[in-house]
């Protein structure tokens, strides 16, 4: 049965909202006033440290996903409302509906790093090369500090925006914000921690990526319990962000390389009727071919402007009506959250399927693999690397030296008694809130699990950072 109150609630994890418009609200403001999601308007969406303000940043490009999920989520409620809004527990949740998916497409890229998606791997990489060494040394000698060690040591080598998100909204912003709103963020169900399921798997589309670490893995079961969520199951309004996402990113990146000169207007038209062509897809060869028409008609500078503005108005309304039809008839299952597929990949043969892949191959080709944009990723990665080699020792000390260095106290290491000052009193409150779970009298646990939550204190701080402060900092402490 699918009833919308149990999902859409009110519970939050310190001072509830009683009133479900207001807890609504409440939550919109948290996340607007949040300086996590305000610090993406200085993040890179493809074109890292760019100065031209109509290139997109993950917060314009946010803004653009929350607009299109307002969309597709609108446009749900109205065709619900044919078969009565009662049926579904939704004849008092339009607002919580609509603005849950608008408010989880904002924090949808609150965890990426500085440097976009290369930054993950970089991270990864010195994670496998320097702090598996480091946990590689305690010891254990009892079997379940071994099982501990064993998952820490895949969780701190498994870094994704995705999962920093659900971390930065529950320990490091502490946004407080409602179970409902905090687990519609939670894209992918697999803790970083577990291993990757074959393709073969029922949830093997869902648990692709890690979706939360092993420091918020007793947060995210709590919240699933209490909204009756099964383990590795969405939450049913994550799918609509997740297409909202996809179909906001369909031309931006095209759009942003012709505003900066990697490609023009004819180019773009060019590549994409070839692709058409070659791939015998007419729907997209249609829209565009009008579209260019329309665009070389105006005699003036911008016309790739209209181009693209013409042609996304044409495809994001004929994509949402599509991924509306797909979240209908396939209701019960996205209520669910087994749903194993996004919205978009679900029918193969359509044409709109087929329009989003050839737009997709064309930006992998000739934008990602672009020399320019390829030169920033690895600026990026040598950035990334070398703020995680300059704080290095602050992983290396014992942890009885960590505590004196946090209560400001004369350390053999002069260097880390610098470095700590550096960090965000944020970031080390969240670190000393874990710290006081664990039980100091298992000194094997403890001093693995202090150890644990110190690599997230560092990775939290680099991965945190805007791209300008991230090269600002790096020149600044490699006194270049």
């Amino acid at each position: 049965m699918i009833d919308y109150t149990k999902k859409i609630t009110t519970d939050r994890e310190v001072n509830p909202i009683d009133n479900l418009d207001y807890s609504i609200e409440s939550d919109r403001g948290r996340i607007f006033s949040a300086p996590a999601f305000r610090r993406l308007q200085k993040r890179t969406q493809v074109f890292a440290l760019e100065l031209n303000a109509s290139i997109r940043t993950r917060l314009t490009h946010s803004l653009e996903v929350a607009q299109v999920a307002r969309f597709i989520a609108k446009t749900i409620l109205a065709k619900l409302k044919k078969q009565g809004l009662d049926t579904y527990g939704l004849e008092e949740l339009e607002n919580a509906f609509v603005s849950t998916a608008e408010m989880t497409s904002l924090l949808h890229d609150i965890g990426n790093p500085p440097f976009g998606h290369f930054a993950e791997q970089t991270i990864n990489k010195w994670m496998r090369d320097n702090a598996l060494p480091i946990l590689d040394a305690f010891p254990s000698t009892r079997p379940e500090v071994q099982t501990i060690k064993n998952i820490i040591a895949k969780d701190i080598c498994n870094y994704d925006g995705n999962a920093q998100a659900i971390r930065v909204i529950s320990k490091l912003q502490r946004l407080n914000l409602s179970y409902t709103q905090t687990l519609a963020v939670l894209k992918y169900t697999r803790g970083a921690y577990e291993a990757k399921p074959p393709k073969e798997d029922s949830f093997s589309y869902l648990k692709k990526k890690p979706g939360f670490y092993y420091s918020e893995a007793s947060f995210v079961e709590k919240v699933q319990q209490t909204l009756g969520v099964e383990a590795g199951h969405r939450f049913p309004l994550t799918y609509i962000m997740e297409a909202a996402d996809d179909i906001s990113y369909l031309t931006a990146d095209l759009e942003d390389a012709v505003e900066k000169g990697i490609l023009s207007l004819d180019q773009v038209y060019d590549l994409i009727k070839k692709a058409c062509e070659s791939e015998g897809e007419h729907y997209l060869l249609e829209i565009i071919e009008d579209r260019y028409r329309q665009a070389k008609e105006k005699e003036e500078p911008y016309q790739f402007n209209m181009f693209f503005t013409l042609i996304k108005a044409k495809l994001v309304t004929s994509l949402v009506y599509h991924v509306v039809d797909i979240y209908i008839k396939n209701h019960q299952a996205i209520f669910e959250g087994s749903f194993n597929c996004a919205l978009l990949d679900y029918d193969t043969q359509s044409k709109y399927y087929k329009a989003v892949k050839i737009l997709e191959t064309l930006s992998a080709k000739h934008i990602y693999q672009n020399r320019e944009v390829q030169t920033l990723e690895l600026q990026g990665y040598t950035i990334v690397n070398g703020l995680l080699d300059i704080y290095k020792p602050l992983l290396e000390l014992s942890a009885k030296d960590f505590t004196k260095l946090l209560q400001d106290e004369k350390i053999e290491c002069f260097i880390a008694m610098r470095l700590i000052r550096r960090i965000s009193s944020k970031q080390i409150v969240a670190y000393q809130a874990d710290i006081k779970t664990l039980n100091p009298e298992d000194s094997e646990t403890y001093n693995l699990m202090e150890r644990y939550y110190r690599i997230r204190l560092v990775t939290d701080y680099v991965s945190g950072m805007t791209d300008d402060f991230a090269l600002n900092e790096y020149q600044t402490l490699m006194a270049l």
